[in-house]
């Protein structure tokens, strides 16, 4: 048992890396620019010449804290014609636009010489003044800068690059005259000198360990370091530093430890009740097979699953936490009162508490009634058919002691499978539930955060999620072996 354990345990190192991969990759697809949505804004391109270069030095230093300034993997597959500097391409969209004409040109040198000279105008567009008679041709430049940094395609780029030509004319916007003609002449060499072919040619480029993923999961300071003597580092995953959160630039392992809290109280409670309730009443429509009892409660098991809990939420908010319709029971929203503070007594705290969520448990619990207690009474019935149990019934044994001593034990393999999938479900949370009755939980950050491009809450959620999933089968393999002796992960 204990080699197989370790077996597992070494098994989970691999695993949990590949789930990492697949993570990160779709961390990376994600729509959005993930350091716009750290500040928390757009770059319009409007406002004063100083507000714009403040927003352009702001964006660049959250990229670096957020270590978009690295290469996105240890090494990369591509062609010939794309350079190992392209990911000093900070902004996505601008980088994802070169990247195109790289497929389109394949010449990446003359690709950055046209995307430098671009960037140029954009300086020279702060030392013209913005007074009325040219207004117009300064904001025609900007708006055709602007489209170029956005296109590929050959049309656009020279109609774009015209219009900038054009409103170049006038003298009052001969300071940046010089760098319109040098975009123009840039793009010309682009396409006159391409080399398509380049992008047919395979190529491996070696970025090292300095990384996105590398400080995303490992943190940019070594790994078992003093944290005092690195305070401006990144601690990665592995380091229980998720991040910061885009919405209001809290760490995430705060957001998360105020959420789990509340998610993990009320499935266990839920799961407790459930199982408590489930397994005896498997049980005792097994024993009594087709009797009143057993087709009673069936329907009734079923007629409960069928309701979806959404449904029956709403009701229970409706008909039971308001006196418009039905009785003011209960709380309708939250986890607590106003009344409810430090100097309240810890028996008026927790009457306070389970008052609140006795609805929000009971929409939890009574949907896994009928398939716990069907998985349940399936088992026991293929348990009752075995030689064993009738010869113990034939010896005489007492038949109580018989169902719960023998019976029992070992029928519990498919409810034991039924665990190692619910145990991280305990931790995701419960999203309908908790967005219904304002549950702090984790469902409810999951879905604030997916809604919001939250993107280090959603990736640090899915991360655990698949960690307590390889943990719960582990837990599911070793209570099969202390249920049933005759399961064993030794070899004979």
């Amino acid at each position: 048992m204990f080699s197989y354990i370790s077996k597992r345990l070494l098994y989970f190192i691999p695993t949990f890396f590949i789930i990492s991969f697949a993570a990160f990759g779709l961390s990376k697809m994600a729509p959005g620019d993930p350091v716009r949505l750290a500040l928390g804004a757009s770059d319009t391109g409007a406002g004063q010449s100083t507000e714009m270069m403040a927003n352009e030095q702001a964006y660049y230093d959250m990229a670096e804290k957020l270590g978009m300034n690295l290469p996105t993997f240890y090494f990369s597959f591509t062609s010939a014609a794309v350079p190992d500097t392209l990911y000093r391409i900070v902004k996505s969209a601008e980088r994802d636009n070169l990247a195109r004409l790289i497929d389109q040109y394949g010449n990446w040198p003359q690709i950055e010489k046209y995307y430098h000279s671009l960037k140029a105008i954009e300086v020279g567009l702060f030392s013209i003044t913005g007074d009325s008679s040219n207004f117009a041709q300064k904001n025609k430049v900007r708006q055709n800068y602007g489209a170029l940094l956005a296109t590929y395609e050959h049309d656009r780029i020279e109609f774009a690059i015209g219009q900038m030509v054009e409103a170049v004319q006038i003298p009052t916007m001969a300071p940046i005259k010089a760098q319109v003609l040098q975009v123009e002449q840039s793009y010309k060499d682009v396409v006159a000198m391409a080399t398509p072919s380049k992008n047919l040619i395979p190529s491996f480029q070696w970025f090292g360990f300095n990384n996105q993923y590398n400080f995303w999961m490992f943190g940019n300071a070594p790994l078992f370091s003093n944290p005092e003597e690195h305070p401006n580092k990144g601690y990665g995953f592995l380091r229980g530093d998720f991040g910061i959160s885009y919405k209001d630039k809290r760490p995430v392992t705060s957001k998360i430890g105020e959420a789990i809290g509340w998610t993990l109280m009320l499935n266990m409670i839920a799961l407790t009740l459930s199982y408590l309730i489930s397994i005896p009443l498997g049980v005792q429509t097994a024993v009594h097979k087709d009797s009143r009892f057993d087709k009673v409660s069936t329907i009734i098991m079923f007629a409960l699953f069928s309701l979806p809990s959404f449904w029956i939420a709403t009701m229970l908010i409706n008909y039971f936490t308001t006196s418009q319709y039905g009785m003011n029971l209960f709380p309708t929203f939250g986890v607590s009162s106003p009344s409810i503070n430090e100097n309240s007594s810890f028996f008026a705290f927790l009457l306070d508490r389970i008052h609140h969520l006795i609805l929000p448990i009971f929409c939890m619990t009574y949907g896994s009634f009928a398939y716990l207690s069907r998985q349940m009474r399936g088992g026991v019935l293929s348990v009752l058919r075995m030689d064993y149990v009738r010869t113990a019934l034939a010896k005489g044994l007492p038949h109580e002691k018989v169902i719960w001593k023998h019976v029992f034990r070992n029928s519990l393999i498919p409810i034991i499978t039924l665990f190692a999938y619910l145990f991280p479900a305990a931790i995701s949370g419960a999203l309908i539930i908790e967005i219904i009755f304002q549950i702090p939980g984790m469902g409810k950050l999951s879905y604030e955060a997916i809604i919001g491009r939250d993107y280090p809450i959603v990736f640090t959620v899915l991360m655990f999620s698949a960690i307590l999933t390889m943990v719960g089968n582990l837990a599911a393999d070793m209570m099969y072996a202390l249920v049933d002796p005759r399961i064993s992960f030794s070899k004979k």
